[in-house]
């Protein structure tokens, strides 16, 4: 054998028994298959929470996100229909766009969504009268445009504990008086609601519970805080909210307050959404996600990871089997919008 061709042979030898060629396969044996996925939700300032950091999550993972909201501040199903109801009937009328001067239809041509998500404004969300008709009318006509997407309703959450709220000592008939109440209230809505759909439900607000009620990560309010004697910027100690919570806020007359957001999800609350809505659209966990929001201590969103994933599996075993979407028929196509 000739000294060139054996050194060939010892090289090949050497790299068929490298570690790097382990390394490679195993990789390629533990990858998963790349997925995009286009959403679009029709909702407000929650939505936009639970989807904050959605993108990040699917892009450490590998996978593509493409995302637009349909979103009207505070908005209920009910204002969301009168907007599409609006525009059916003038297409001009200025009251059926949204911020990006479309209508729904035109959001819902705009792209060959795979799902769209629908949910309830969060002072409504526990009254399940205030649904209907106006979640299936939207879930009818969501499918009339485009019937390949998924349907899925998105369960917000419930305010937090320490919220004004739940500070009334009588709460009107039909109020809730707690945050628990609260919680009760709009699962049964919800998942009435999913049911009656036959539609996946995105358990945001079950999430939240779980996390609240942990013994070690659920958040406590401070009751040691002065809050008649407060000075900016000292606030109470809010270690492990979900919740915006007390913060300082320059008012319209100059004055700078203590104010309370105990409804709109913080960074860890907005984590948590997002990696539920990454778990239910993607279909993957999110437990070891490498992505962290800057600020989240690695031990809590490890936690958080878990925690979206318990939520959606219990969700899963749970939920009804929902219809799968129709195929499209031949030679339709969606309208992309310049």
């Amino acid at each position: 054998m000739s000294t060139l061709r054996y050194t060939f042979l010892l090289v090949a030898l050497m790299l068929l028994n490298s570690p790097w060629r382990t390394v490679a396969a195993e990789g390629a044996a533990e990858a998963r298959p790349v997925k995009t996925v286009r959403l679009l939700t029709v909702g407000n300032s929650f939505s936009q929470n639970a989807t904050r950091f959605l993108g990040s999550l699917a892009s450490s993972a590998g996978d593509v996100l493409v995302h637009h909201p349909a979103v009207i501040g505070g908005a209920t199903m009910a204002q969301h229909w009168e907007k599409a109801e609006l525009h059916e009937k003038d297409p001009q009328d200025k009251g059926g766009f949204y911020g990006t001067k479309r209508s729904l239809k035109q959001e819902l041509l705009a792209e060959p969504w795979d799902c769209v998500t629908i949910q309830q404004a969060s002072i409504r969300s526990h009254d399940p009268a205030t649904y209907r008709p106006y979640a299936r009318q939207l879930h009818a006509y969501i499918k009339r445009y485009a019937p390949r997407a998924e349907v899925l309703v998105h369960q917000t959450w419930a305010y937090r504990c320490d919220d004004s709220r739940f500070a009334v000592k009588t709460p009107k008939a039909g109020e809730p008086g707690t945050w628990e109440a609260m919680y009760q209230g709009l699962t049964h809505a919800y998942t009435g609601v999913a049911a009656e759909l036959r539609t996946r439900l995105i358990p945001v607000g079950d999430a939240f519970h779980l996390a609240d009620t942990d013994p070690k990560w659920g958040y406590q309010p401070d009751r040691k805080f002065d809050f008649k004697n407060a000075q900016a910027p000292g606030l109470p100690d809010q270690t492990h909210s979900l919740h915006v919570g007390w913060q300082w806020k320059k008012q319209a007359d100059g004055r700078v307050t203590l104010s309370m957001d105990g409804h709109h999800a913080g960074k860890a609350g907005e984590y948590l959404g997002a990696c539920v809505f990454y778990e239910v659209l993607f279909g993957k966990t999110t437990v070891g996600n490498a992505f962290v929001p800057p600020g989240l201590e690695p031990a809590y969103a490890r936690f958080l990871q878990e925690t979206a994933h318990q939520a959606v599996a219990n969700a899963q075993a749970r939920t009804v089997t929902p219809r799968m979407p129709e195929p499209a028929k031949s030679g339709s196509t969606g309208v992309r919008l310049k």
